[in-house]
């Protein structure tokens, strides 16, 4: 919307929608405090996202996982009956010819579908080409190597913030809720908390046994590693989003 992409798009002849497997009231209420200007619609039960793999336009990824980590970042009642899918972008004719298509892949490479999206600019520059290429040239296929907006921090860091972000206690998620700073600012406030933590640990081992700090120490990094194989694993379950007749059979 800011990149002035929504305005191309309704110039050209057509619409923007956002579709969340948040429930409706919850895509009300991010429409509203993000002051966005095309419609949200809620979809936790999947119907819309299992419509479009079920014609063959787009099949997303479905985090199945305990959703632990993600109720831990949220004011708000996290309500996924069916998980919550990542994120994708599909434009279509009203022939419904594919014009434009991404889906995240979750990875270590992209922190499990935690960030890597292709830039607006970049959508709307393939949407213009398919547009020009005409009906003839089909439907275009999955782009897979976008221009993404930014790349993911290593790994390591990460995970540091998520610790710092729960306060050296338990990982704890940088979920959207209404009235809280953006994700990068409240990352750069987490990461500043590791100073505190650290001069924490210094002024222990000033004042204490060496031994009784070390087995402190040893014992946080237990507690902090276990919660992470916990809770992240968890959201490490990711399955294609494909609809029932599409399934696979189960014997």
């Amino acid at each position: 919307m800011h990149k002035g992409v929504v305005e191309k798009i309704r110039a050209a002849g057509g619409e923007v929608y956002a579709i969340t497997s948040e429930p409706q009231h919850l895509a009300d209420q991010a429409h509203e405090h993000w002051a966005l200007n095309f419609e949200n619609v809620g979809d936790p039960h999947q119907e819309i996202s299992k419509t479009c793999s079920e014609r063959g336009w787009l099949t997303l990824y479905a985090n199945q996982g305990d959703l632990e980590f993600l109720r831990r970042g949220a004011d708000w009642k996290v309500e996924h009956p069916k998980g919550f899918f990542q994120p994708g972008v599909l434009a279509l004719t009203r022939a419904g010819r594919v014009l434009y298509r991404w889906r995240s892949v979750p990875s270590p490479e992209n922190l499990q579908g935690t960030a890597a999206r292709p830039t607006p600019q970049h959508a709307w520059s393939a949407i213009e080409s398919s547009l020009a290429a005409g009906d003839a040239a089909g439907d275009t296929a999955h782009d897979d190597h976008p221009e993404i907006d930014q790349a993911p921090p290593p790994r390591a860091i990460f995970l540091a913030a998520l610790i710092a972000n729960g306060w050296f206690i338990r990982v704890k998620s940088f979920a959207y809720s209404p009235g809280v700073g953006s994700i990068s600012s409240r990352f750069a406030l987490a990461a500043s908390r590791w100073l505190v933590f650290l001069a924490f640990w210094a002024a222990a081992l000033a004042w204490l046994p060496m031994v009784l700090v070390g087995l402190a120490f040893a014992g946080w990094a237990a507690w902090i590693a276990r919660d992470i194989r916990r809770v992240l694993g968890a959201m490490d379950v990711q399955e294609e989003l494909v609809s029932e007749q599409n399934a696979p059979k189960r014997t």
